[in-house]
């Protein structure tokens, strides 16, 4: 993902409308460009100040008069080219038809005829169906994509597909079922799968089990970041950061993560326990500073209690 596309998954993310399928591409891209870390920041710090100011509406003489000035704009518009004009030349004649009753009626029903004839002929044409086809267990109707009804007859040709549920059944070593449960943690049909899905990738974790970052940037580690991230359960996002809390020591990027989750997740208890894993980085320069600033700013007093307390705990602050 580039920085300019980047910078447009950052508006969405802000606004809550970034799609699910977007959101580990943007991950990836700011675990690389600082520069696009930084614009993130620059729009939640803008949005908190943003939020702090009353909204005012308009009063009734601003509306009149910029109606009246987008007028006047509008009437300083150069002419358009040859397919403009076109276009709107056509609308002017629908305009025309929609003001001439009798005209609108003559070409509705001279398009009806010609529909109906256009019809009839390709019915006529089309080739015989060989008889009707049935199946025991048709399965789950995922469309119909097209239906022919023999004229003076109540045979009809109906073509469909159908979506064929699958199941895979294996040990969670196995790549494909690593792949499946990852799948599940952003892609589930429910909330119960996803939160089933984040579940056993954290137990993988925890027993140590090939919960190594990969190459491409999509292992089970970066699926649980992206959990702790964004996903809107505070119980799934809890199972994330358990998951990832032997890896806070030796993963930087773990620790940005739970960094984060210790600055902006909603929920206290996921803070709490947040705070708590930084214990082993307490050489950290960036948790030390965001332990600081939670202890002195945070607006919720239980979290600038045990932001102070983790603070005194460090060896080497006094």
């Amino acid at each position: 993902m580039k920085c300019e596309s980047a910078r447009d998954c950052i508006v969405l993310l802000n606004y809550g409308e970034l799609p699910d399928e977007l959101a580990g591409g943007l991950e990836q891209h700011l675990i690389e460009c600082e520069g696009c870390r930084v614009e993130l920041e620059a729009i939640r710090l803008f949005e908190e100040r943003l939020a702090l100011l009353p909204v005012l509406e308009p009063t009734p003489n601003l509306l009149a008069q910029s109606r009246m000035r987008l007028d006047d704009a509008l009437d300083m518009i150069p002419p358009h080219g040859f397919l403009t004009q076109l276009r709107v030349n056509f609308y002017r004649w629908c305009g025309h038809v929609q003001s001439a009753p009798a005209l609108a009626t003559l070409l509705l029903g001279v398009g009806f005829l010609a529909g109906n004839f256009t019809l009839r002929y390709q019915v006529a044409h089309a080739p015989k169906p060989q008889g009707i086809v049935t199946t025991e267990q048709p399965g789950v109707v995922g469309n119909v994509t097209g239906i022919v009804q023999m004229p003076n007859s109540e045979l009809v040709q109906v073509k469909y597909n159908r979506v064929v549920p699958e199941t895979m059944e294996g040990s969670l070593d196995s790549p494909e079922i690593r792949k499946l449960l990852m799948v599940g943690t952003n892609a589930a049909a429910t909330d119960v799968v996803r939160k089933d899905s984040v579940s056993s990738l954290a137990n993988e974790c925890k027993a140590g089990h090939e919960c190594q970052p990969t190459p491409d940037g999509k292992g089970i580690r970066h699926a649980l970041m992206v959990s702790l991230r964004y996903d809107q359960d505070a119980g799934v996002r809890m199972t994330a950061l358990e998951g990832l809390q032997q890896y806070v020591g030796q993963d930087q990027h773990v620790r940005d993560a739970v960094l984060e989750a210790v600055m902006h997740d909603p929920d206290a208890g996921i803070r709490k326990t947040a705070i708590g894993l930084l214990e082993p980085v307490q050489s950290d320069s960036s948790v030390r500073q965001v332990l600081r600033t939670v202890s002195t700013q945070d607006a919720n007093p239980y979290i600038r209690t045990a932001s102070y307390n983790a603070l005194q705990n460090f060896a080497d602050i006094q």
